[in-house]
């Protein structure tokens, strides 16, 4: 249970990953200011979660079943704590789709949204009656920079993340009346058991629907390409814990936190031209046609961006 002094923090999705990792930061905490409510759908997967936390199990991290898909899961959750009190709301369960749209059913598409989108709208409108009627409250969620920046052969995913961006913006601006405060992550690629997995799986597929040029490009331009990207910008589920934690702490938490600043040059194509053409037509050209060019790219951010800013590119205010 959280005493008085002790913000109550609610993260989902920490069976692995960045939720696991930022569950244990929090609760682990040298000023414990925090007891961390960990939640996963499958407690089975919990045994990872409880050998980080140390010590910090059952004392200032505690963990429950919970399903961002069942109202009901949610409700029984928020009634195992303590006045269903949450000060901080961590949206970070999510799940991926990568290959040619013509290949994925509706089914799989509708599964993203309602884990990715619904799932954590969800989780806010539980929350969110507590926090407005106590004028306090800071809801975080595990967006991407493909909210921002539609990546090819990502559409479904970026899709979710992009509707998750619109909705915090919109609510931001309404809970500012009410002093709860919402803020968006935006991590670039990063390197989890997850990723891995799903790479390793949609190579293998055949992706039936799709046709034989499109199934072509996918798997002998975008995989290799994007496994460079994840080589050369990734950053571990660590570093964007802890850039997720820092934004926590914050008095004054802003909108949008983008974790990795070796990412910040693709996504600044998108501002630089108001029609979009200039970073469509950009990645487009790299992808497509100018293979030696991408390969060029990635070994110059590497070059002229300090390995530092691999750690996060989060700074206090």
């Amino acid at each position: 249970m959280a005493s008085d002094e002790q913000k109550a923090v609610l993260v989902t999705g920490c069976s692995s990953g960045i939720g696991l990792r930022l569950a244990v930061l929090l609760a682990q905490d040298a000023k414990k200011r925090y007891h961390v409510t960990a939640t996963m759908r499958d407690l089975r997967k919990k045994d990872k979660l409880e050998q980080a936390a140390g010590d910090a199990l059952n004392k200032t991290l505690s963990i429950q079943r919970l399903d961002v898909c069942s109202d009901e899961s949610v409700a029984e959750c928020l009634n195992n704590m303590k006045d269903r009190r949450v000060d901080v709301l961590v949206n970070n369960a999510g799940v991926g789709q990568i290959g040619p749209i013509e290949s994925l059913s509706m089914q799989d598409m509708q599964k993203v949204f309602e884990t990715n989108f619904f799932g954590a709208v969800r989780m806010i409108k539980a929350v969110l009656p507590d926090m407005k009627k106590r004028k306090s409250g800071h809801i975080v969620t595990m967006s991407s920079v493909m909210g921002l920046q539609g990546i090819v052969f990502n559409d479904v995913y970026a899709a979710s993340k992009f509707a998750m961006e619109g909705f915090c913006e919109s609510l931001a601006v309404q809970l500012l009346k009410f002093n709860v405060n919402v803020s968006l992550i935006e991590p670039g690629p990063v390197n989890t058991e997850f990723e891995m997995k799903l790479m390793e799986e949609v190579g293998k597929s055949q992706f039936p629907g799709a046709d034989a040029e499109t199934v072509r490009y996918f798997k002998e331009v975008y995989l290799p390409a994007s496994h460079e990207i994840f080589t050369t910008l990734g950053q571990s589920p660590d570093t964007v814990a802890k850039a997720t934690m820092q934004v926590i702490g914050m008095r004054l938490p802003r909108l949008r936190y983008q974790t990795n600043a070796l990412y910040t040059p693709l996504v600044a194509l998108k501002y630089a031209d108001e029609s979009g053409s200039l970073s469509v037509r950009t990645f487009y050209n790299l992808l497509f046609n100018f293979g030696p060019l991408f390969h060029l790219s990635m070994n110059l951010i590497k070059c002229i961006t300090c390995n530092c800013f691999r750690r996060g590119a989060v700074s206090p205010s």
